[in-house]
Formats: C-alpha cells, structure tokens, sequence
C-alpha cells in the first residue's frame, strides 16, 4: 500500500457532549494500586506487583522509564535509604503489573513504595507514598485458635430449612499503652461482623466471601490502631451463618456451625509486642436478637433480646458462657484474594401504596440486590414483616412468589417498645423491586425507606450512550443485573433458593462485563473457587464453589474456567491466572480427552444452548428437534475452542512441547468435526440451526472458502426462519451479535438488539424489566425457572456495544488496551454513540455522530497507550501527519487508518 498525507481536522479538545480534563503540561498519577488495590492490608502475595496510570494534557506521551523504590518505613523511602528494593532506572514503558524483586517480605509488616517516571518527552513525575502490609503467610504466624458454640441443639430443620440463631463473641483486654500498630486477622465463618470498642470495624458485608471451606479459608485484615485505647479494650465478633452452614439440609453442601478465629497483633513504640487471640477465655451466647439468619429465608430480629453494649467495656457478660474450641475448617486458613462486599449505593422507593389487610408496597423503581432499611414505628411485641419480590401480582395487590420457590425471603423485626426504631438486616440480602410491610398501624412515606445495593466493591469502568433510546434502557438493565449478581462470586440469580455460581452463565458474560466493571479481582478469586471444587481426576464442577457439587464432564460449562482466565489476561493485562491455573486446566483436557472422546468427537453434553427460545410461551425448553443443537456439535466446537487457548497459555508458561500437542489435537478434531458435521453441498452443519452454524464459524472451524456459504444460512435461518429475532441459546448468543456484524451484517444484529416483540431484550424492556431475564419468554414461562435477574442471555452484547458499536477494542496484538484498535460500525438507523471505558492504563473516550455520510468522531486515548484508528473513506475525513499525535495515515481498501498517540482528537468530515 502507498501510504498519503491528507489534509486534517484533529484538534485536542472535545465538542459539546465528549469532555476531557486538561492539566498544567505536567504529568499527575491517576492511580497507584499494589495487587490492583490502594493501600491493600493483609496481602497473601508473597511478591506483590504494582500498577499505576498517569495522565498528561500533551499529546502521544509514553512512559520511557520508571523506578520503583520499596523500604520497612516512610523515613526510610523519603531519606532514600535501607531501601528494600531499588529497580533503578528501568528503560521500560511498563506501568501494569511490576512484580516486586527486592529483599524477602515478612508476614504482617507494614511497606512503604513510591514510583517515579520519566516520559518520552523529558517529564518526570513521582508518585505519592503508598503502603500495604502482608497477611499472615505461614501457618505458624497464627496462636488464635478456632472458637464457637457447639450447640447443634440449637440448629432446627422446617421443611428442609436450616434455623440457627446468631452467635456473639466478645473478649475484655487491657494494654499498657497507645499501640504504635494493631493489626486484627479475623475470620468469622459463614458472615461475620467485628467491633472494637463499640465501634463497627472496616465497611465490609457479610465479613469474609464464601469460597470452598474444605479447600481454603479465606481470613481479612484490618488496621484497628486507631481504635485502640490504654487500658480497658474490647473485641466482640457478630457470627452469622453465611454459605457455612448450609442454607438447606438436603441438596445444598454445607460444612457444620459458624466459628471464628481471630488474632489482634500489637506493636508498641518500644518495639514490644502482644497479642489477643480467640481462644477459650471469650464468652459467647446464641442468645442474642438476630434469632434466624438463612440467606434464601430471610433474618429475624427480636428487639427485645437485645444485649445491650456488648461491645464495649465494663459489660456484664455472666449470662454468657465460655467459648468453645471447635474443629478448624478443612481448607488452609488464606488471605481472601479480593475485597469483601460492601453498599456501593443507596437508593430511595419512587412510592409506598396501601394494598388492604394493613399491607404496604413499597417500590423501588428498580430490581435491587441488597438490603431494606427501614425507620419506623412499632408497637411492642407485635412484629413488622417485610417480603420481597422481583414483580407483583396480576392485580398488584400482592407480591409475585412463585418463582421464588423455596425461598421465604422474609425479614422479621419485634420492637421491644413502643415508638421509632431502625433497622436493616445484618446478615442476608435480597434482590427485590418490591418489599410488602405488614404489622404496622399507619401508612408509612418513600422516605422511610433506603434500599442499600450490596456487591463486590469494584469500579464502574464504562459509560454508554445512543440515540436509540432502547439500547440505553437496556445498557442499564445490564449494568443493574451484572452488580447485582456480583456476591465475592458471579452469581445465576440473588433472589430464590440457588444463587450459585453457575460457570456457563459466564463463559463469555465476564468478557462484555469487564467493559462495565473493574471485576479483575472478583474473577481472579473464582477462578481459584473453580480450581479448588475441582475433584481428584481434574473433573470440574459447573457450579463452584460447589456447594451444588455437579461433575458433568461437559465442555460447555467448564469452559468458562479458560475463557476467563484468557479475558483476565486480554482486558487486564493480567498473566498469573494463566500461569497459576495452567496445570489444573491440562488435567481437565487429560481428563475430557481420556473419556469423553471419541474418533475426535465429544460425546458428552448436559444442558445444550440452554434457554434458546421455545415455540411455545408456556415452555422453559423448546420440544422441537429442529430448534435444538446436536450436543456432540456444542461439546466439540467449544472443546475446539479451548484447545486454540491452550496452545497459547502453554506458549506463556515456556511449554512449546505442549503448545505443539494442542495444536495437533485440535486439527484432527477440526477434520473429525467436518467429517462428521458439516455438508459441504449446503454449506450447514448438522440440522442447520443457527448456533451449530455460527459456533463453527466463529471458533474457526469452516473449511477455508466456505465461510460465506455458512454465514449466508445462519442469516436466511434468522431472518426466514426466525423472523429477524434471537433464535439461540446461552451458547450462541456467545457469538451472535459479533459474528453477524463481523461477516457483514451489521443491519441484523442491529435489528435484533432493537426488536421489542418476543423473543428479544426489548420485549423484556417493555414488560417492565429493569434488570434481564433468565428467560426471553420470563413472563409466561413455568415460574420454576424465571428469574427476573439473570445475566446469561446477554452473551456478547455489551462487548457488542463497546467493541463494535462504539469501537473501544483492546487491539489483538497486545494486552490490557497497551494498543487500542478503535473501528466503530454505524448501523443505518444510529445516530450517536457516547462510550467510555476505564481501561488498565486510562480513559478511553469514543464520541460519534453521523447524519448520513457526515460524521464527527470525538476519541481520548490515555497516556502511554497507543491507538489503531479505522473509519471508511466515504466520511471525507482527512488527517494531516504532521499533526502532534498524528505517527501515521493511510488509505487503503475503503478506509482511512490512523495511528494515533495518547491526547485527545476530533475527526470530521470536511
């Protein structure tokens, strides 16, 4: 190609609508994180890695060089001097995952580290001190001792239902003096709250996450220096029964009572040290207010059995009893891989109605997950019941149970006396739009309520905006059901007798939610729950952590364990899931390849494109032979798939033998495929459904020259067959909207995204969802599966969304957005787009407005990332190279492309 200068129209501001911050000329850091986190306690990584984002009103500006200096203390790291690690001047551009190469770090210190660039253009910038502190590393580090109640007497089944009251621990101690540092390590198992001298430490929810307790443990970290006084102190732990103890004595896995360790280390300014550890010298009662907590059932408080203040000193706890020691868990006690829950957000009902009986409908405009809190008015001994449902009854008059199934969803206060009171639940959720009251004797206001949503505290990383009113709509659905279903795990649904983490549901979901959601660390820490539900022959359970053990031995499920360990990698930049998880995942394919294939076939399929569309409303699972994908076609593909993954995680592990036996494998499954699958006269794989045709296209399965007779049936069977509307499963929407727009029909998958009659997101959207279904048909379906917030049916739209539509790709050729590739596509009927994403290294804005031929693209592209701009040369934008920012333009095949620097453009057509 012969590459032209053009004439340009890039200037470095934004037009009404696409802002951008402009600074003084000197570069300022962003962000400086420590495993992705500010100023992490308790780290279990024995060689943390750093990070940090800068930023810079000039234009195409690159890290040239960084120094990262690490020391025991903040006049050390100031003064320059006992540094613990030194990198130098290192000529790199570097700034994500810098993995720390100094002196060996010791369990529970504290560390100080600061890092200093310098830019491609001479600037120099250093970073404000930051710190974190390492968790207990060894299990010797550790003198507490597992502590509780042995009271199975108490633990009573109604119905399958598992009834244990709260536990409340408390300890008196008393120190010479103010502590320099205190550090408390805590684990409370199943949910856990602390406190340290009346005060409620750290914000987090529930305590710890659940995970798989035989396998590990997960125990926090908190820096309670500040808290601590001379003299008389108190520690007093809340233990609720959380994902420990089962939530029902059959069909769900449980691991006995609740217990807590918790260790309190004390430095002075002596250089003395002390500890408080859990041990038998603690009281403890069940008789407490919290007399019921069951996540799928509901809490009940008893105001009247209240203890008063226990947390702090001078309490008079002889009607406690002494704590027990109990049986540690199986799993080793760890640091938690990522931050507990917290509310994230409050909202206010949009109204409170009567609806007879002294009942009350409280609306929050939006399906929620989290907690009701509430101030009120009761009446003594006469309790107030609040229930919570997704949507109410025909008639509104009531709440819509059904699909709820086994869940009781109730939450119960007793007021000990006449008059106001406040309350939420300590120790169960739920996910609602609707909450009936009942108990009280008088119309209570909007204002009484707030509704607290509760998820992994990650940040929202992406904004997204069209002329297409119905895309908006449905954008917030999604970001409304993807935080919703965030609980330390992705979960199926937060609100009936499940809530599991299903890995189908996420196979390609985690890739579109990583646009919306910094959910790194989440998914990091299930990617473990994956490995450690694993059994002995490297089977893996499809939901994990396994508290529904199911070992299918299926493709399609686990196939999320290598899809997400790739996405942390290609959005992230991330590489230790791939390195760390690599020899559990050969195991798996040992194990598949060893059992469940045959002639290169899988054989094995469980739940097929589960949840494609029925042929009839009332149906979860369509009946017609000719809707349904041969299992043997979605085993085999997706099987494919994984194989192309793992020759390049074995290429990223030093393992070129490996690399080379994949690569091997999945040829000889690609010609059994075709052997067996594909007619070469029709173009169609098996009985012609569009999910077998646009998995083979889409994995890489076609033979070469067929790939356009394959997709030109995939569009006659959606537009013939199917009317223009969705007509795959969880599977196939996988692939749908990109494989359609990527082979060149954009104006269909444009038609599906807007399609408001059934099935379609739209036809949920106009049947009052705010969150989306499990199913297309959620409405009239059985209610014995129609979640009213379920994110699998997703697929890849909102990668569809930033990708495509407002062109925020991270560029195939690199990881993490270090190189951006940015080509929007323009349906005819979209006249704008307003995107932005939070990438790794910064913000990356994309603003276009088209009437016709006539487009106006607003772009930012962060400091030390480049960016591949591509647009067709019927816009009649020009560029000029000589441009600061501008490194290339060319013109070739129909398109203009540019290759840009960091700052911030404005093309136009001229």
């Amino acid at each position: 190609m012969i590459e032209k200068s053009f004439l340009l129209s890039l200037l470095l501001l934004w037009i009404t609508g696409c802002t951008t911050n402009v600074g003084t000329g000197s570069v300022t850091f962003a962000e400086v994180q420590t495993e992705m986190r500010e100023n992490p306690e308790g780290l279990g990584v024995e060689k943390p890695r750093f990070s940090w984002k800068f930023i810079s009103d000039k234009p195409d500006v690159m890290q040239a060089a960084y120094r990262i200096e690490v020391a025991a203390s903040m006049k050390d790291l100031k003064a320059g001097s006992g540094l613990l690690w030194d990198s130098g001047e290192v000529d790199s551009d570097q700034s994500l995952w810098v993995e720390y190469a100094g002196k060996t770090l010791e369990s529970g210190k504290k560390y100080f580290w600061r890092v200093t660039i310098r830019t491609n253009q001479g600037e120099m910038a250093r970073s404000d001190v930051r710190h974190w502190s390492m968790g207990l590393l060894n299990d010797s580090d550790w003198s507490a001792k597992w502590i509780g109640l042995n009271d199975e007497e108490n633990l009573k089944v109604e119905k399958n239902r598992t009834i244990l009251p709260a536990r409340y621990l408390r300890k008196e101690f008393k120190i010479a003096s103010k502590p320099k540092r205190a550090m408390l390590y805590v684990s409370g198992v199943g949910s856990s709250v602390c406190y340290l001298n009346g005060k409620t430490i750290g914000e987090d929810v529930f305590g710890p996450l659940p995970t798989w307790y035989d396998a590990s443990v997960p125990y926090l970290a908190y820096d309670v220096t500040s808290c601590m006084k001379k003299g008389d102190n108190a520690i007093g732990v809340a233990l609720g029964n959380g994902r420990f103890l089962t939530m029902r004595e059959r069909g769900m896995l449980g691991f006995g009572l609740p217990r807590l360790i918790a260790q309190l280390n004390i430095e002075y300014e002596n250089g003395e040290q002390e500890m408080v550890v859990s041990d038998d010298s603690w009281m403890a009662t069940a008789k407490g207010p919290i007399t019921e907590n069951n996540e799928f059932d509901g809490e009940k408080y008893d105001a009247r059995l209240e203890l008063g203040r226990w947390t702090e000193t001078g309490y008079d706890a002889s009607a406690w009893r002494k704590a027990e020691r109990m049986e540690a868990p199986k799993g080793k006690l760890t640091a938690q891989l990522s931050p507990s829950l917290k509310v994230m957000e409050e909202i206010k009902p949009v109204s409170v109605k009567p609806v007879g009986e002294g009942r009350y409908i409280v609306d929050m405009g939006q399906n929620m997950v989290g907690l009701l809190k509430g101030r009120l008015k009761g009446k003594k001994d006469q309790p107030v019941t609040l229930r919570f449902a997704e949507v109410l009854n025909a008639d509104a008059t009531g709440l819509y149970m059904d699909n709820l199934r086994g869940a009781l969803v109730t939450d119960v206060y007793t007021p000990a006396d006449d008059g106001p009171f406040t309350w939420e639940p300590l120790f169960v959720y739920h996910g609602f739009r609707f909450a009936e009251i009942s108990g009280l004797d008088y119309e209570p206001a909007t204002a009484d309520f707030t509704g607290k949503v509760i998820y992994d505290p990650m940040a929202t990383t992406g904004s997204f905006e069209t002329s297409d009113e119905l895309i908006n709509k449905l954008h917030k659905n999604s970001y409304w059901g993807i935080r919703g279903n965030y609980r330390g795990m992705p979960t199926d649904c937060p609100q009936r007798d499940e809530r599991l983490g299903w890995l189908g549901d996420r196979a390609t979901g985690a890739y579109g939610e990583s646009f919306l959601f910094n959910n790194a660390q989440m998914y990091n820490k299930w990617l473990v729950d994956i490995e450690e539900s694993m059994n002995e022959n490297g089977s893996i359970s499809v939901v994990s952590p396994r508290y529904w053990t199911i070992f299918n031995d299926d493709v399609t499920w686990p196939a999320a364990y290598f899809y997400i360990a790739d996405m942390l990698y290609r959005q992230f930049g991330d590489v230790r899931s791939i390195r760390a998880r690599y020899p559990s995942m050969k195991k798996w394919i040992g194990h598949m390849t060893e059992t469940q294939m045959q002639d290169y076939i899988i054989l094995k399929d469980t739940y097929g494109d589960w949840c494609m569309p029925p042929e009839s409303p009332e149906l979860i699972h369509s009946q017609d032979p000719s809707r349904k994908t041969s299992g043997q076609v979605l085993s085999t593909t997706v099987f494919y798939s994984i194989l192309q993954l793992m020759q390049q995680f074995a290429v990223i592990n030093g393992l070129p033998a490996d690399a080379e036996e994949y690569a091997t494998l999945a040829a000889r499954i690609k010609e059994a495929y075709n052997r067996k699958f594909f007619n070469a006269e029709t173009a169609r794989y098996d009985n012609n459904t569009v999910t077998a045709n646009i998995l083979s296209l889409q994995l890489g399965l076609v033979p070469e020259g067929y790939e356009e007779k394959v997709f030109a049936n995939i569009v006659e069977k959606t537009e013939v067959d199917c009317k223009g509307h969705v007509s795959v499963g969880v599977l196939g929407i996988q692939h749908l909207m990109r494989g359609l727009t990527e082979h060149g029909n954009l104006e269909l998958a444009y038609r599906i995204v807007t399609n408001e009659t059934y099935p379609s997101w739209g036809y949920m959207i106009n049947n009052g969802a705010t969150t989306i279904w499990e199913l297309w048909n959620g409405d009239t379906a059985n209610p014995g599966m129609n979640s009213h917030n379920h994110v699998m049916l997703l697929g890849d739209l909102l990668i569809w969304f930033y990708e495509n539509l407002a062109g925020i790709k991270n560029d195939p050729s690199a990881v993490g957005f270090k190189k951006i590739w940015m080509e929007p596509v323009f349906p005819e009927k979209l006249g704008h787009v307003d995107a932005s994403y939070e990438s790794p290294y910064g913000r990356i804005e994309s603003c276009w407005k088209r009437e016709g031929d006539k487009l106006t693209w607003n772009i930012t592209i962060p400091a030390n990332t480049t960016a591949t701009v591509k647009l067709p040369v019927r816009f009649g934008v020009k560029a000029d190279t000589n441009r600061p920012g501008v490194r290339k333009a060319k013109e070739a095949d129909g398109f203009l492309t540019l290759e840009l620097g960091s700052g911030a453009y404005l093309l136009q057509s001229e």
